[in-house]
């Protein structure tokens, strides 16, 4: 367990602040690209139709070049290759009030949206000896519960028909 706490998985972020959509229809994009490799992550905002997606792009491709960077500059060991989306957030900026001109001189209040987009990458390290351990053994117990459900179904219709042919018998004399 200390190793693991040792291991520190280093994160690498950009950001695109005041960008003129909303949110809601950045999240969009974003949530199509939480948890991909990053070389996926790309492909899929390629090929996307919304508005908003080349500014997703550009920042995802930014902080693929700050882990780049960072790991050349410190010395880190990153595999560009196994990076993939940790985060995508598309947070709300500041609201700007505009007015739209209405019927009889009167003018409706109105709000543009616009965002902050935050792309987090991380490195996705490969299961250690110790981790992949772990796992098998609450699979072991997992498999003794659900063989004995089967089996006490499969008593029940047997009991029944025994029952059902005990009936049939007695009304037969």
């Amino acid at each position: 367990m200390s190793k693991i706490a040792a291991e520190k998985v280093r994160e690498f972020r950009a950001e695109a602040k005041f960008q003129r959509t909303s949110p809601q229809k950045a999240k969009l994009v974003l949530d199509t690209i939480k948890g991909m490799r990053v070389e996926q992550a790309l492909n899929t905002i390629h090929f996307s139709t919304k508005r908003i997606a080349p500014v997703v792009e550009k920042v995802l491709r930014s902080a693929i070049q700050n882990a780049n960077y960072l790991s050349q500059e410190q010395g880190l060991d990153v595999d560009v290759d196994n990076l993939y989306v940790r985060t995508a957030v598309a947070n709300e900026g500041p609201r700007m009030k505009r007015i739209r001109p209405a019927p009889m001189g009167r003018a409706f209040r109105y709000q543009r949206r616009i965002a902050h987009i935050i792309v987090t990458v991380a490195e996705k390290k490969p299961l250690t000896p110790a981790i992949a351990a772990t796992p098998k053994a609450p699979a072991a117990k997992t498999k003794g519960k659900p063989a004995a459900k089967k089996a006490a179904a499969k008593k029940a219709p047997a009991k029944k028909a025994a029952k059902k042919t005990a009936a049939k018998k007695a009304a037969a004399k």
